[in-house]
C-alpha cells in the first residue's frame, strides 16, 4: 500500500444491552442470595458512585456486543465490511482463549480482512488506537476498525459471608456490559496528534481478574480482586507526567481541550486521578454513574456521549486518558 502520512478517528459507536440493573436492585439480589448476611444498603453507591449498570443476556458473547456497535458505526460512516482492511479487537473480555476474538467479530460482520487482538486491561482500546495509527501512518492499512465487547458482569461476586467480603467485592459491583467501535482512516490532515504510555508492572497483582484451574481440567475466569492499598501505591509510583506530556509538547493545557475522557472505575477514582494530574473535575466527561465501569469500552462511551450532547464537534481537541490494571497508563491527543 502507498504510505499515508496521517490518521484520524472518523467515527465512534456504542451498543448497550437492553437490560439494566440499578444499584438498589443489585443489593436486593445480594440479600436474596446471601440470607445470612445483612447487605449494607447504599454503601456500593457511596463507594463507587454507580447508580446503574448494563447487563448482557447470558447467551451474548463479547463479540456480539462489539459487532452491534460496529454495524452501527459502519452505517453512520457509510462503510461496508469489504472497505475495512484491518480489524483490531480490544477488550478485557473475549470469546475464547484461542482463536483471537477479532475472527468472531469479522465473521459476524462478513469482513474478510486480517484481524488481531490487543489486551491491556482497561487501556486496550487506547493501545489499539495507538497501533492503528502506526499501521496507517506507516502505509500498511488505510481503514482500521477497532472493536470492543465487554461482558464483565460475569465477574460479579454474588456470594459474600462478611462485611470484609462485601467491601472487597464492591469493585465487582460497579462493572457493566457494552460494545463499542471506532473507525480510523488515512487522512491528509493530522487526527492522532500525539501519545505517551507508561507502566509500573511491579504492581500487577494489585488489580486482577485471574484464570482459575478447574478440578476436572481447563480454566475458567475467576473473581475480580483488588488490593486497594497496593493499587494506590502503584498508581502514585507511575510517572504521571506521562499523562500530560502530549499536551505539554504542544503548549496545551487541559483547558484547551473540548473534552477529556478518562477511565473511571469509580467516581472517587476519577476524582483522585483528576487531582493527581491537575485536571479540573468539570473538564472530565463522566459516565460512571449511569453506565457503570465499562472496562475498555469506557473511553469510547465518553466520546460517544460527548458527541451526542454536542460537547464534541469535528475539529475539536480531545484527550483520552487511561490508567489500568497492570499497572499501565497513557494519554492520546486527538483532533476530532
Amino acid at each position: 500500500m502507498s504510505r499515508s502520512r496521517y490518521s484520524r478517528v472518523t467515527g465512534v459507536a456504542v451498543h448497550v444491552p437492553d437490560d439494566e440493573l440499578t444499584t438498589p436492585q443489585l443489593e436486593d439480589l445480594l440479600a436474596e442470595r446471601n440470607p445470612g448476611f445483612r447487605v449494607p444498603r447504599g454503601l456500593i453507591e457511596r463507594h463507587s458512585g454507580v447508580r446503574r449498570r448494563h447487563v448482557a443476556p447470558p447467551d451474548r458473547m463479547a463479540s456480539d456486543l462489539a459487532v452491534e456497535a460496529a454495524r452501527e458505526l459502519l452505517r453512520r460512516t457509510g462503510h461496508t465490511p469489504p472497505s475495512i482492511d484491518l480489524i483490531i479487537y480490544a477488550g478485557v473480555s473475549g470469546d475464547a482463549v484461542e482463536p483471537a476474538t477479532g475472527h468472531m467479530v469479522a465473521a459476524k460482520l462478513g469482513a474478510s480482512c486480517p484481524v488481531f487482538d490487543v489486551r491491556d486491561a482497561c487501556n486496550s482500546v487506547l493501545r489499539a488506537i495507538h497501533l492503528a495509527d502506526a499501521l496507517i501512518t506507516g502505509g500498511h492499512h488505510r481503514t482500521v476498525l477497532v472493536a470492543c465487547g465487554e461482558v464483565v458482569t460475569s465477574s460479579i461476586r454474588w456470594r459474600v459471608e462478611s462485611q470484609e467480603d462485601f467491601e472487597a467485592a464492591i469493585p465487582s459491583y460497579t462493572v457493566s456490559d457494552s460494545g463499542s467501535a471506532l473507525l480510523l482512516e488515512s487522512s491528509g490532515t493530522p487526527g492522532v496528534l500525539g501519545h505517551r504510555f507508561g507502566a509500573n508492572s511491579a504492581y500487577w497483582e494489585a488489580s486482577i481478574l485471574p484464570f482459575v484451574r478447574e478440578a476436572a481440567g481447563g480454566f475458567r475466569g475467576g473473581e475480580f480482586a483488588i488490593d486497594p492499598i497496593a493499587l494506590a501505591i502503584g498508581v502514585q509510583k507511575l510517572d504521571l507526567g506521562v499523562l500530560r506530556q502530549p499536551l505539554a509538547e504542544r503548549g496545551l493545557g487541559w483547558e484547551d481541550l473540548a473534552v477529556v475522557c478518562a477511565h473511571q472505575p469509580s467516581l472517587a477514582a476519577l476524582h483522585w486521578l483528576c487531582e493527581l494530574i491537575e485536571l479540573p473535575r468539570d473538564r472530565a466527561e463522566v459516565t460512571i454513574a449511569e453506565h457503570g465501569n465499562l472496562a475498555a469500552s469506557t473511553l469510547p462511551m465518553q466520546l460517544h456521549q460527548a458527541e451526542r450532547a454536542g460537547r464534541l464537534r469535528r475539529g475539536d481537541l480531545v484527550a483520552l486518558v487511561g490508567v489500568a490494571s497492570g499497572l499501565s497508563s497513557g494519554t492520546m491527543l486527538l483532533r476530532w
